[in-house]
């Protein structure tokens, strides 16, 4: 059986990465919007993908407040479509196993 890349196993991570794969590029602010997070939720999951190098952020200051941009990088890319076929194969392996019969066909014997 695959192992899940446990960092990515955590569904708020997982939509993060899946949605900078999608977009290329995304503020600060379109993340926590497009996911619909507090603040700091939001923080707290970049900075694991972060350190584990799945994103990159690149600041930049203007007018106005500066903006944080992420990025999914290149091992955070080959990270999300490795966890994507080990979960697609952890459900072709549930999809093989036959179904367990309906209760009503099952012959239960009464106890005693």
């Amino acid at each position: 059986m695959d192992n899940l890349d446990a960092l990515l196993h955590q569904p708020l991570r997982t939509q993060i990465a899946a949605f900078l794969a999608g977009s290329g590029e995304a503020t600060f602010s379109e993340l926590r919007r497009e996911l619909d997070v507090s603040d700091g939720n939001l923080e707290s999951h970049l900075k694991k993908l972060i350190a584990a190098d799945y994103v990159a952020v690149r600041k930049e200051s203007g007018a106005g407040r500066p903006q944080s941009y992420y990025t999914l990088t290149a091992t955070g890319l080959d990270a999300l479509r490795a966890y994507v076929a080990a979960l697609q194969r952890v459900l072709a392996f549930g999809a093989a196993k036959p179904a367990a019969p309906p209760l009503e066909a099952m012959q239960l014997k009464p106890a005693g």
